[in-house]
């Protein structure tokens, strides 16, 4: 039987791409929908990195198996870093996409494009169940448009513009899209430094 690792998420897309990237080291990838007793964690940190930290713990210690977690959203520096940490809850209680990206274009409406300058921001930690850690961060610099483009992706890619490729997030293909993301730089990060933390996890 494979060791297991949990990704501290629900999104089947997530745990089939950890589980192409891992796959070297004979590990199972689960998902929190196949392991019980975890509902929603409470992301009460301050920060990308504690509330990815806050996540990977309490999975890990919940399951007793390593876990991986990430935490994600967009900096605009208009907005003095705004929404941040907040970005999935945006515009309120009942925040969805659209609402989060309306509320985004009417704070800019005033601002000029060389103004508009933003980043999305990810940071991802790894936990075992005794307390070893590794973390890592991404960050994809671009602007936001002044209006959405594209119909692929989710959150703020539609509003996202990466001036190196002329698109928004939305407008790029998935390949374009991870070679790009601030998701997938925090990744690779980790993966430069899981063989030596899968070691210690062995070991310990």
């Amino acid at each position: 039987m494979r060791p297991a690792l949990v990704l501290a998420t629900r999104n089947p897309g997530k745990i089939k791409e950890l589980s192409a990237l891992l796959q070297g080291f004979g590990l199972e990838v689960l998902g929190l929908d196949q392991v019980r007793g975890i509902g929603d964690i409470p992301e009460t940190g301050t920060t990308f990195l504690e509330n990815a930290r806050i996540k990977a713990r309490t999975v890990a210690l919940a399951t007793g198996l390593c876990a991986v977690a990430d935490d994600s959203g967009l900096e605009v520096d208009a907005l003095n870093g705004a929404p941040g940490v907040y970005s999935a809850r945006y515009s309120g209680p009942d925040a969805d996409d659209d609402k989060n990206n309306l509320k985004l274009l009417r704070e800019l409406e005033a601002v000029p494009e060389a103004g508009r300058t933003a980043r999305f921001v990810c940071s991802v930690v790894a936990a075992s169940p005794s307390g070893i850690e590794i973390a890592s961060r991404g960050v994809w610099e671009g602007r936001i448009a002044s209006s959405p483009r594209g119909s692929r992706g989710f959150g703020f890619d539609p509003l996202f513009f990466d001036p190196e490729l002329g698109l928004t997030a939305a407008q790029m293909t998935g390949r374009q899209k991870n070679s790009r993301s601030h998701r997938g730089k925090a990744l690779a990060g980790l993966l430069a430094q899981w063989p030596e933390f899968w070691a210690r996890v062995r070991s310990g």
